[in-house]
């Protein structure tokens, strides 16, 4: 079979029709299985083949269409679907840690990610080590120890640093270590991580897999072995699969997701010009943008700046809420993306679990506006950001 692109393979890969030959993905909302015979499910447990199946929380047949699709668009063997993205973090972390085990992490998370590393993995023996995740001089002194794992997002929340993926894993692979990737705001269009030297990419489907705001969803992708043989038999019998309703939703958001984060990139920069001269913005931070430190590794590594423009505003908080509360298209919310553009005050939302030195750290000042950029027609988003900046 020849090649496909990555736009066919989002609308017909892993594709399987039942004998009705239906036109849309069928939805196989069923908790088991039966069988023809006892011997018949003797044999099921004791191996299932390809395409069997025994109960909806170890596999279904339309979360299977769901992970087959999402590894061909990432280039991995195989894949995993949680119920949330932070089962997905959670589910590569856990599975394959231990007490004892070593972790070196990039420090700028997204807070749910942080709590996993700062306050589970340490409960249970597995020591973590934070670093600037932007600084390869870092990773190579943290990992001359050696390491189980690292884990860093390929761009951070909220403030859009860029880790560069293959110099971190030749120092991570050379130090033992696993590298698993949370790749949430690079996105599966722009990713190329695995052949970049990732060995798990996560994603939260929640974003932009799922893009319009409907359901909870993530995926594990890497090698088949380690998808079935460390994180299957761990996500099945804790119970954080994913649903077959979630699945179908996701596999409907496949196919358009090429044409939506393509439109969206286009206006995210749009907007991040825009506000780049504007008299009450202060900093800027996109990677499309020649001004961005780390612009270079951004084309490099993805080709594009993405979906996600974050600024920050002169007046703290008080001028950041005038700012959010003005927008007449964008709304406010701590998704992104979705189809909508929202807003996000981060020191508020998601990471106002972490301490005030925590926020200085990362660059999370009070004045920080996190832009998720949708697909609204561009030049309305931007007069929405100018005509909201005007009246802070």
């Amino acid at each position: 079979m020849t090649s496909k692109g990555s736009r066919t393979n989002a609308v017909h890969g892993g594709t399987k029709r039942s004998q009705w030959g239906e036109l849309s993905e069928a939805i196989f909302l069923t908790q088991g299985f039966a069988y023809d015979s006892a011997e018949q499910a003797e044999a099921r447990f004791l191996k299932s083949g390809p395409d069997e199946f025994i109960y909806a929380r170890y596999g279904n047949p339309t979360v299977a269409m769901f992970e087959e699709r999402i590894a061909l668009l990432e280039g991995a063997e195989d894949a995993f679907a949680t119920a949330s993205g932070m089962a997905a973090v959670n589910g590569a972390l856990t599975s394959c840690l231990k007490a004892g085990d070593r972790v070196v992490a990039a420090k700028a998370l997204f807070g749910s990610c942080l709590y996993i590393l700062e306050s589970i993995l340490p409960r249970y023996g597995v020591e973590v080590v934070f670093i600037d995740g932007g600084d390869l001089a870092a990773w190579e002194e943290a990992l001359a120890p050696g390491a189980t794992a690292v884990f860093f997002e390929s761009m951070s929340n909220p403030t859009l640093e860029i880790v560069d993926i293959e110099g971190v894993a030749k120092l991570a692979h050379a130090a033992g270590a696993i590298v698993i990737v949370d790749n949430v705001f690079s996105t599966p269009v722009y990713s190329d991580a695995i052949a970049q030297g990732a060995d798990v990419v996560v994603y939260s489907a929640t974003k932009h897999i799922d893009g319009q705001g409907r359901a909870l969803g993530g995926v594990i992708l890497g090698t088949r072995e380690f998808i079935r043989g460390t994180v299957e038999p761990y996500m099945k019998h804790t119970g954080g699969s994913m649903s077959p309703f979630t699945a179908w939703i996701m596999l409907k958001g496949l196919e358009t997701i090429d044409l939506r984060v393509r439109a969206q990139t286009v206006s995210a920069k749009a907007i991040a010009e825009a506000v780049s001269t504007h008299a009450k913005v202060t900093r800027v931070s996109y990677p499309g943008l020649e001004s961005h430190a780390q612009h270079a590794l951004a084309q490099r590594q993805l080709g594009a700046g993405g979906t996600m423009v974050a600024f920050e505003i002169d007046g703290g908080k008080e001028a950041a809420f005038r700012f959010c509360n003005a927008l007449e298209i964008i709304l406010i919310s701590n998704n992104l993306g979705d189809a909508k553009s929202i807003a996000t005050h981060p020191a508020t939302t998601t990471h106002q679990r972490l301490s005030l030195e925590q926020r200085a750290d990362l660059g999370i000042s009070d004045g920080l506006i996190r832009l998720s950029v949708g697909i609204e027609d561009t030049d309305d988003l931007v007069a929405d950001v100018l005509q909201a900046l005007d009246a802070c």
